[in-house]
């Protein structure tokens, strides 16, 4: 079971609460059957320490259904767990709108697809495609722009430079450009943290 912390002590006191309300209830309404009254303690009982149970399990839980969003730590990082396909991926709002991104420390700069570019208000027909890139795909030529803003949980940086990718490139890239403003990078096992 997972430390408590912040929220965690009122929930658990709410709960601690909520127990013995209904408990002390049942006994004082039910003095005179005393063993059906135990048995329903035992049973609140067991229903209180799986609700306990499943609160402290909630990160692992959410982590299943909802693999892309990010796990926001009190302690100033957010976490990522690893895909199927065995990459880190990131719902990032930019410019306002949701981005995803694969988290890719072998790229060093943000860059978009011409899909998402689009998205976000860069017409792809008026950038200049000066700047030339080496990728897996060959060397693609590439525009520079500049975003308004780029929110990760609850950390928030604006005027960033990225670039449009003039390739085909499916899935938008948050290469080290972005990265580098998190203090620490870290992989274990199937979960990539970053701290700031």
């Amino acid at each position: 079971m997972r430390d408590l912390a912040g929220d965690d002590y009122a929930v658990l006191a709410y709960l601690v609460l909520l127990l013995l309300v209904v408990g002390g209830s049942m006994i004082v309404s039910s003095r005179a059957q005393l063993n059906k009254t135990l048995q329903q303690m035992v049973i609140w009982g067991l229903i209180f320490v799986g609700a306990v149970g499943a609160y402290s399990i909630r990160d692992r839980v959410e982590a299943s259904l909802y693999p892309e969003r990010p796990m926001i730590s009190e302690f100033g990082s957010v976490s990522f767990n690893r895909a199927r396909d065995g990459h880190f991926y990131a719902e990032v709002e930019v410019n306002g709108k949701r981005v995803e991104f694969v988290i890719d420390t072998g790229a060093s700069d943000i860059v978009l697809s011409q899909a998402d570019a689009e998205m976000l208000g860069y017409p792809v027909e008026a950038l200049v495609f000066s700047g030339r890139a080496s990728t897996a795909n060959g060397i693609v030529e590439t525009a520079r722009i500049t975003l308004d803003s780029i929110v990760l949980g609850r950390f928030k940086d604006r005027d960033i430079r990225a670039t449009v990718n003039g390739g085909e490139l499916q899935t938008s890239l948050l290469g080290m450009r972005y990265l580098s403003r998190f203090s620490k990078i870290e992989i274990a096992g199937n979960r990539m943290t970053l701290t700031r």
